[in-house]
């Protein structure tokens, strides 16, 4: 993976760049929709690529381990071809998805023990077999194996966690370097910042994760309940550590404010649930602002449900057909709300990207973020 630094805001920290992967480029600041089981739920594939133009996806260790498992991806010749996906995939280690089951999981300085979900089968993610994991699912970028620390926590758990996550990449990077990708093309490791909430830790953590050197890095354990200002407070200081000529990516986050704030920090890759999840429950991420299809004001707009947004969902329905059908439970309203909000959050990091090349981003964030939070 190569990463070239094309751009850097004159008034602010904002980056625009060029990632290569064997899958293509990715230019950032990019969005990464989030396919967590091997699908952008309710999204086809088409869509994803031609109407939404997302560059790269994500998929997740922890559940694509345990559904359809890896025989299964090793048949078919990994989550590409698995899921008919030729662009770049990056997949989370897992982590996080089992230290939310904090009720059948236990941790060790091993791995984590825990319990299947689904069936309540017992299973052990080590910070090799999850290196192993991802060799085999096959993504491009793929996550060291980290304890997302709970928000709040201690200053002594924080730092606990936070220690025994730079031992666990140190296992990982060992483990990453002495094995090969299995499919005929080059993966690339990234390790994460942790520390919660204490600068003393953030910093540490960061000047350990820059010393591997790595070809890209990742800031986890933000946006799990802590203010923004502490989360905005955080990225600064630990992107002024993080290597300038690697990628930064930003896990699980988040609200357009929070893309163009975090952007303007120089972060350089998102994921976030939120415009699937949202668009579910009926809210609608527009270049005007945020929409709650289900209000009563929206029954009678024939309007397009965004047309300055363009594409064929947003311009080709109504906002009264959208409320209809989100009010009869019928299922394309999850699939047209879920291509919309995924088109949103493409555009507007794309037009971040071409006013960082502009040279005008700031005077523009300042407008934007104002404007697409805007309760309609």
């Amino acid at each position: 993976m190569k990463y070239e630094l094309q751009k850097t805001d004159s008034g602010s920290k904002a980056r625009a760049g060029k990632l290569t992967t064997d899958h293509g480029e990715i230019l950032t600041p990019i969005f990464m929709p989030v396919g967590t089981a091997g699908t952008v739920k309710a999204v086809h594939q088409r869509e994803l690529k031609n109407d939404i133009q997302a560059q790269i996806i994500l998929g997740n260790t922890y559940h694509l381990y345990l559904r359809p498992g890896l025989d299964i991806l090793q048949g078919a010749g990994g989550l590409h071809k698995f899921n008919g996906w030729d662009k770049p995939i990056l997949t989370d280690s897992g982590g996080y998805q089992v230290f939310s089951l904090k009720d059948i999981r236990k941790i060790s300085e091993e791995g984590v023990k825990f319990q299947s979900h689904i069936d309540g089968s017992r299973h052990l993610f080590t910070p090799e077999n999850v290196m192993d994991i991802q060799r085999v699912i096959g993504a491009d970028i793929i996550m060291a194996f980290d304890e997302c620390a709970p928000y709040p926590c201690d200053y002594s758990y924080a730092k606990k966690s936070m220690e025994m996550t730079h031992r666990w990449l140190k296992r990982c990077c060992d483990r990453f370097d002495a094995t090969e990708g299995l499919y005929g093309y080059t993966q690339s490791l990234f390790p994460i910042v942790q520390g919660s909430v204490y600068k003393d830790l953030r910093i540490q953590s960061a000047e350990f994760i820059a010393e591997q050197n790595r070809e890209g890095n990742a800031i986890g354990g933000l946006a799990v309940g802590e203010p923004a200002d502490k989360m905005y407070e955080t990225i600064d200081y630990v992107n002024d550590i993080l290597p300038q000529d690697k990628p930064r990516y930003l896990m699980g986050v988040g609200t357009p404010e929070n893309i163009l704030e975090s952007i303007a920090l120089g972060i350089d890759m998102f994921d976030c649930v939120m415009p699937t999840r949202n668009a579910r429950n009926g809210m609608l991420f527009t270049t005007q602002g945020i929409i709650n299809i289900r209000n009563e004001k929206w029954k009678d707009d024939y309007s397009p449900i965004d047309e300055t947004l363009g594409g064929y969902t947003s311009t080709f329905y109504s906002k009264a057909y959208l409320r209809h059908l989100v009010k009869c439970d019928e299922i394309l309203a999850a699939q047209i709300a879920s291509v919309h909000n995924l088109t949103f959050y493409l555009w507007l990091v794309g037009q971040a990207r071409e006013h960082i090349l502009a040279g005008d981003f700031t005077e523009w964030k300042k407008v934007m973020v104002k404007k697409v939070m805007e309760r309609l």
